[in-house]
């Protein structure tokens, strides 16, 4: 199973900052969970609209300004970092799980992709790019059709994962509140693989592990080894 660290490991360290990325790595994650926004022309991790919860500035992400960000503190000194900043950071030693939040993010998405190939030496393997945006997905995987997409849903709907593989989307990712079994068993019978959101709890990890779920996005990922042992799956291109 895959320990997806959420936000980075975002229950140790500011979450979506560069020192919950390397806790992540620092721990062992299979692969890394993060949340853009976009600011001017770049791609900037964060997880709200608003700045208030995550740092001690004020007003709609999308309406600051790169310069402004840089200058604020998103705990414990940590600053909001750049995508590009991140990538540099992870340096190809794990697989990323990016989340698109806000507007406007596919093409500089595509763009910094093409950029972190050629410049950081990153495989397209090691991407997935998710949302609760599904026309979003759907306009990204037409621009980009080789690119894996993860459809995101906080519901259990009626037709269970269907909305996911017309998407033809490469997993579906489920509120653990929603995570029925029916809802997995259906996925599976899709092709899809399913992974789990946000899992820190043990006794959810061994049943989802029951279940035959994929992976989970947890904000501990030591936990998660811990509690999941030989059955995780080490950092790597682990989006076969």
């Amino acid at each position: 199973m895959l320990i997806i660290a959420h936000r980075g490991a975002s229950g140790l360290a500011p979450e979506n900052t560069l020192a919950a990325m390397e806790k992540a790595l620092e721990l062992g994650a299979s692969a890394i969970e993060l949340d853009v926004h976009r600011v001017e022309d770049q791609l900037v991790v964060i997880h709200d609209r608003w700045l208030q919860r995550h740092t001690d500035g004020h007003g709609l992400v999308h309406h600051s300004t790169l310069a402004a960000l840089a200058n604020l503190d998103a705990g414990q000194g940590q600053r909001v970092p750049t995508l590009w900043q991140v990538l540099e950071c992870i340096d190809g030693r794990c697989d990323l799980n990016i989340e698109l939040k806000g507007r406007n993010t596919n093409q500089p998405l595509i763009e910094l992709l093409s950029q972190a190939q050629l410049q950081l030496g990153y495989q397209p393997q090691q991407f997935l790019i998710s949302s609760f945006n599904h026309p979003k997905l759907m306009r990204l995987k037409q621009l980009q059709p080789d690119l894996k997409i993860g459809a995101l849903t906080a519901s259990c709907p009626l037709d269970y994962a269907r909305f996911a593989e017309e998407l033809g989307a490469y997993s579906v990712h489920i509120d653990v509140n929603f995570a029925e079994p029916e809802f997995i068993a259906d996925a599976k019978r899709r092709g899809l693989k399913v992974f789990v959101y946000t899992v820190d709890e043990p006794e959810d990890m061994l049943e989802l592990q029951r279940q035959g779920v994929d992976g989970v996005f947890s904000n501990l990922p030591d936990q998660a080894r811990a509690t999941l042992g030989s059955h995780t799956i080490a950092p790597g291109h682990v989006w076969s």
